[in-house]
């Protein structure tokens, strides 16, 4: 379902487009089925959100370039842990949501792709990344949580732990904190207050990005647009 639904979204793609390359098991299909167009002689260059998108891009003969080259993409398609009926998303549960997000903000449109599972009418079941920085996490936490209580939800916070058991570092050198809420009644808000909190580098709610969602499910395809 996952490889359907990111072959539905490269049905946008065009030639000469500037593409933001998404991270995780939904996005690596849709980059291995935009290298076989490239082969097949598209011509296209991506940004990748991470460095293993990076290394799956390389390896699939799609032209890379950076942010600092371009300033502005066309299209950045990426998958997505939650997405609610107004395409507000939960993403980070791979842990490259400082990078995705500053893609995302860079692109004229962005196109989520799942599959139907990750379809919600509340965010909040998949735990809430929250990437911060190690140096004075306890005080972080505490303004995490206070930023909970005013948005009337509260939860376990745990520090990722990476395969290594110790704590888990993104691309950027930061750590993730997975706060689980169960319940996300005002992503905006919680959004607006985790980003003034000075220890929190980015957080994985993604308000008012995504342009449209491909999810794919047992009835097939379908696909919504923001109102």
């Amino acid at each position: 379902m996952k490889r359907q639904a990111a072959a539905r979204a490269l049905e946008e793609v065009r030639d000469g487009m500037r593409l933001g390359l998404g991270t995780g098991s939904t996005a690596k299909h849709f980059v291995e089925l935009l290298g076989e167009k490239v082969r097949a002689g598209m011509k296209v260059i991506g940004v990748p959100t991470s460095e293993a998108t990076r290394g799956d891009a390389m390896r699939c003969g799609i032209a890379l370039t950076t942010l600092e080259d371009i300033d502005r993409l066309d299209l950045t398609v990426d998958g997505a842990d939650e997405i609610d009926p107004l395409l507000n998303l939960i993403k980070g549960g791979g842990g490259a949501l400082l990078r995705e997000k500053i893609v995302a903000t860079a692109s004229d449109r962005m196109i989520v792709i799942a599959d139907d599972s990750k379809w919600v009418d509340v965010l909040g079941r998949f735990p809430l990344p929250v990437e911060v920085v190690p140096f004075g996490l306890a005080a972080t936490r505490r303004a995490i949580a206070e930023a909970f209580a005013k948005c009337g939800v509260s939860g376990q916070m745990v520090v990722r732990n990476g395969e290594d058991g110790h704590a888990f570092v993104t691309d950027g050198g930061h750590w993730i904190v997975d706060a689980h809420l169960g319940r996300i009644p005002d992503a905006s808000r919680l959004a607006s207050l985790l980003s003034a909190i000075p220890g929190v580098v980015e957080h994985g709610l993604f308000v008012g990005l995504a342009s449209s969602a491909v999810l794919a499910g047992g009835q097939g395809i379908r696909v919504i647009e923001r109102r």
